[in-house]
């Protein structure tokens, strides 16, 4: 009976503090766990609120795919239209927390630096990196940079085209500090043959084969992330032939809409009060 009654006093965390139920799995449901997904719940739960014109066309369907957006060169200024279309497809992960330090009378002042790759393996890849004081809120700010900077990647063909494309459609290169990627074409099957760094964003865009090549520091892991994502968005810069087609552009979706946004999201006027100056 003493030991039914000790039960519950000790899982709630009464009068004896209750260490034998709580050891395990300790903060869960409080919201300080450790683990992923911490602080994602209260963030699904708000509601959208679009604050630019293309953030109001994407909430109201009139822009229907990431596409649309990359063939008018639209900036995207908010991480929720990435949300919308890519959704629950897209992975994140964290690359690198490094510690950096800054110098001042009183000290040194730490700061964690996350560099986070996200992507959906289907040809979109994104890379952030945010400073911050604490670990927590780096990556935070991090996954919603890399959000922001999700690009599209071209995939083509080793030899024949049979089947999807597997491959970076040609050689291209990045380059970032000291350090340079070069991605090479590889055959069916051959597997993504590089460095643990560029194998994750390369994973993360879709591609299933490629040779690489790089040359300087590439231990700096920031400049080795930057350089493989800089490479890897040259793949649509290169033109080759099955792109020479005339590409007849239409309007672009914020002028194709601009009547709609002006009847819809019209911008209250207030009066400025004159400031008196004495």
């Amino acid at each position: 009976m003493a030991d039914a009654a000790a039960a519950p006093a000790g899982g709630r965390g009464g009068f004896r503090g209750g260490f034998g139920e709580r050891g395990r799995g300790r903060g869960r449901g409080r919201g300080r766990g450790r683990g992923r997904g911490r602080g994602r719940g209260k963030a699904e739960d708000k509601e959208y609120i679009p604050l630019t014109k293309l953030g109001r066309l994407v909430k109201d369907m009139k822009i229907k795919s990431l596409e649309e957006i990359y063939l008018y060169s639209l900036p995207v200024k908010e991480f929720e239209i990435i949300d919308i279309f890519l959704g629950q497809t897209l992975k994140d992960e964290v690359l690198k927390i490094m510690p950096v330090q800054k110098q001042t009378r009183a000290g040194q002042r730490t700061r964690f630096k996350a560099f986070v790759a996200i992507g959906d393996h289907n040809g979109h890849v994104g890379l952030g990196v945010k400073c911050s004081k604490e670990v927590a809120t780096a990556i935070r700010g991090a996954i919603i940079l890399a959000k922001l900077s999700v690009i599209p990647v071209r995939r083509g063909y080793w030899g024949n085209k049979i089947g999807k494309p597997h491959t970076v459609p040609s050689k291209v290169t990045g380059k970032c500090g000291s350090v340079l990627v070069r991605l090479i074409p590889a055959p069916r099957g051959t597997g993504i043959v590089s460095a643990p760094v560029p194998k994750k964003l390369l994973q993360m865009a879709g591609i299933e084969d490629c040779y690489t090549c790089a040359t300087g520091s590439t231990s700096t892991l920031g400049n080795f992330a930057k350089a493989t994502f800089q490479a890897i968005s040259q793949t649509f810069s290169y033109l080759t032939p099955d792109m020479w087609k005339e590409t007849k552009f239409l309007k672009s979706p914020l002028q194709e809409h601009s009547d709609y946004l002006k009847k819809n999201y019209s911008r209250v006027q207030t009066q400025r009060k004159e400031q008196k100056v004495y």
